[in-house]
Formats: C-alpha cells, sequence, structure tokens
C-alpha cells in the first residue's frame, strides 16, 4: 500500500531480459535503505526488489506488468518516481494507493497556468475507469487532484515544488503514464454495476 507521495527519482541503470520477465537495475539513495523481498512503487507499479549492491537495487516486471504498464518502454537512463510501502501509523498525506496499474494513459497537453502547469491526460474509457472532478487519481505514481474530468480525458495542476521533485518535469506531449483510478471509486463502480445487471 502507498500514498502517492513519491521520496526519490531513481533512474534506470541497466535492463536485461529472462524470458519474458524484464529485470530492471534502479539507482536511487534509497538502495541502501532497502531490503530484499520489500515492495516499492516505481511510476506508480509496484515491484519487489530481489536483489542490492551498492546504490543499485534490482526488480523484475513480469510479462502481465510490462503489457498493462508503460514499464515495457522504458531504456537505461530514464527516470522513475520511487516510493516505499507505507508504514502504519504515518500521516496519509497523499491517498490510498495500491501500485496496481488500471491503464496506460497519454499526456495530451501540458500548458502554463501562471505558477503551476496543468497536465491533461486521456486514456481509454472502454476500459470502466473514471475520474470525477476533485476526486484523487494516480499519474506515474504521484497523487494528485482532478481539476477536469471528461470521459477519456482528465486534467491536474502540478505545483513547482511536485514539478520538480518528481519526473513530471522529464514528462511531454504524447508520453505514456501508468494512471491507477481512486480505489473507492473503484468499488462504488463495481457495486453500481452488479445493481444495474440485477435490474
Amino acid at each position: 500500500m502507498f500514498t502517492g507521495i513519491v521520496e526519490k527519482i531513481g533512474s534506470v541503470a541497466k535492463i536485461t531480459s529472462q524470458g519474458k520477465n524484464r529485470h530492471f537495475f534502479i539507482e536511487s539513495e534509497l538502495a541502501a535503505a532497502l531490503k530484499i523481498d520489500q515492495s516499492v512503487a516505481h511510476n506508480g507499479v509496484c515491484l519487489t526488489v530481489v536483489g542490492i549492491e551498492d546504490n543499485i537495487y534490482e526488480v523484475v516486471a513480469i510479462d502481465e506488468t510490462l503489457r498493462k504498464t508503460a514499464l515495457g518502454s522504458w531504456q537505461v537512463g530514464d527516470k522513475v518516481n520511487l516510493e516505499r510501502a507505507m508504514k502504519l501509523g504515518d500521516r496519509l498525506d497523499g491517498h490510498i494507493v495500491q501500485g496496481h496499474v488500471d491503464q496506460v494513459g497519454i499526456c495530451h497537453a501540458i500548458e502554463d497556468a501562471e505558477g503551476s502547469r496543468v497536465f491533461t491526460f486521456h486514456y481509454d474509457p472502454s476500459l470502466g475507469n473514471m475520474t470525477i472532478e476533485k476526486g484523487s487519481i494516480t499519474v506515474n505514481g504521484v497523487s494528485l487532484t482532478v481539476v477536469g474530468s471528461r470521459k477519456g480525458a482528465f486534467s491536474v495542476a502540478v505545483i513547482p515544488y511536485t514539478y520538480e521533485h518528481t519526473c513530471f518535469h522529464t514528462l511531454g506531449v504524447g508520453d505514456k503514464v501508468n494512471l491507477e483510478f481512486d480505489v473507492i471509486g473503484k468499488y462504488v463502480l463495481a457495486k453500481v454495476g452488479a445493481l444495474e445487471l440485477k435490474i
């Protein structure tokens, strides 16, 4: 379980393949504090640490993860938002994030809002996900508030601190992002869908 508050930015130091799996070696200041079997969110994707050496640790993404997220397009040198799992008793500064990506979105526009930047993302609404105005959304592991919501698209305002201390400053129009929609909203949608089937 995560909060969507990014701790550090890491970088992809090496990538290897093993069958359909891909091993990512992430260089980060967090490496020294990690343990084998620990969960870490990488651009919002929960992956298990399987190896650590100096300031580089190793995680494995299986084929399903590569197909359902933007991890398959990672290259050596890419920057990655990192967050360790939340600790019980800590403040929940973002929102409840599972680290289970629902789908990939595309950055459609970036606008200067005189102090912040407004990012607009498009996604495939046929997969059953949705946002609501002032609701929560996780973009590449960052907890954000929706400021513009419509079918298949939403916008978020990113303050300068978040822009500089996450990978948002590397994001461009056309880039793929990992989206995790609000878990409470997903349960509500599932319940409403089940009720409609009974009627």
